[in-house]
């Protein structure tokens, strides 16, 4: 009689196998990681093989499990499996047992991997036996063509496993194998997808907001911080800077024409964002621009924007489409949050007919009356730090 099987999610890497001799520090990550994601389920453990890893879990917890290693940067899919001994009489039962989930009337392939030569029957044999008795089971027909549902055998040096279910992962690389960034994070649509692109290349995050009380009141920096939370939820915790943004916003108003305000904003966010993100060990900053979105958009503004930082400037949304960016927003869990109609800074002082061609002289003229870099840092040593965490599911 065979041992039991026992329940499992096999994780597989994305890019990693690209990373040469590099590949295990990036592998190491993606399995540290995993085990964070699923520290606090009692019975849960992440097991690691050769460029993939398995994760125990108690039967009833299946949905949670999954659902959280779904946030596993990384991981290009997953499969909740069965492992089982390395005999047919094990792996036969235990694609029986898979296969009562089939529906009557269904057809079905067995398909078999044999990593490990030594097994001493091949992975066609070994599939033709196992549909065999999976037949004989449950009477469903076979398609080896275009099956309604397939039952994968993997044989391993290590475990052997079978499953009928592949979960599409996140992709990507491990949190932090890119560096640090710091990403200016507001209450709108696009800067957290742009923030989760970025954590998505293997960036861990900070974040700076900058805030203007009382226009924009408690509730909108509220907003900002259940953005991050939810973003927190994908590296473990994201540290925020809220920037009180007001005075020198007003001063900024005043100091030059009426239509380069918008631009003369940028400008100053980036000098401060920069100071903090050095400060925080970040290599870039990362924003949620948009080509051509709004009047500061334009290439001749991105440019006069981007002037005044002293760190690279990432753009992840640079060329998508308003509504890509939406659906990545449902998809993150970001968008309900961010449509709640509390205004950010950047909606403040705006005049009626915004520059769209500004010119960097044209900027650091308007600039001139004003010790930009002296309010820089004084924008940054006035910020509130906060650690945001955002916890698991229930």
């Amino acid at each position: 009689m065979s041992s039991p099987s026992s329940d499992i999610i096999v994780l597989r890497i994305a890019e990693i196998f690209l990373k040469g001799r590099n590949r295990n520090q990036f592998f190491n990550a993606f399995v540290r990681h995993a085990r964070r994601l699923v520290e606090d389920i009692d019975g849960a453990s992440v097991e690691a093989l050769h460029l993939r890893a398995l994760v125990s879990y108690p039967p009833a917890l299946r949905k949670q499990c999954v659902s959280r290693l779904g946030r596993l940067f990384g991981l290009s899919s997953m499969s909740p499996a069965r492992s089982c001994e390395p005999t047919m009489e094990a792996i036969a039962a235990t694609a029986v047992e898979l296969a009562r989930a089939i529906p009557a009337g269904a057809t079905f392939k067995i398909e078999t991997k044999r990593a490990d030569k030594r097994f001493p029957i091949r992975s066609q044999a070994v599939s033709r036996e196992i549909g065999a008795a999976v037949i004989d089971a449950t009477g469903l027909g076979v398609d080896v063509h275009a099956p309604d549902h397939r039952i994968n055998v993997e044989i391993g040096r290590e475990r052997t496993f079978v499953y009928s279910e592949v979960v599409p992962g996140p992709g990507g690389l491990p949190i932090g194998m890119s560096g640090s960034v710091s990403a200016l994070l507001s209450g709108g649509i696009d800067s957290p997808v742009a923030t989760w692109y970025a954590m998505r290349r293997g960036c861990s995050a900070h974040a700076v907001y900058f805030h203007s009380f009382p226009y924009t009141g408690d509730k909108t920096k509220e907003k900002v911080l259940d953005i991050g939370r939810l973003l927190a939820r994908w590296q473990g915790a994201l540290p925020v800077h809220v920037v009180h943004f007001t005075d020198v916003q007003k001063q900024l108003r005043d100091a030059g024409p009426a239509e380069l305000a918008v631009v003369l904003y940028r400008r100053m966010m980036m000098r401060a964002a920069s100071v903090l993100a050095m400060r925080e060990g970040s290599g870039a900053l990362v924003t949620g621009e948009n080509l051509g979105q709004v009047a500061s958009q334009t290439l001749a503004n991105l440019a006069t924007i981007e002037d005044a930082a002293v760190l690279p400037v990432l753009r992840p949304l640079i060329t998508f489409d308003k509504l890509e960016i939406i659906e990545q927003a449902r998809r993150i869990g970001t968008y309900e949050t961010s449509i709640l109609p509390y205004e950010d800074c950047c909606s403040l002082f705006v005049p009626k007919h915004p520059a769209t061609r500004a010119r960097i002289e044209d900027a650091r003229q308007a600039e001139a009356s004003l010790d930009v870099e002296a309010l820089a840092i004084e924008l940054a040593d006035d910020a509130e730090r906060i650690v945001l965490r955002g916890g698991h599911d229930a």
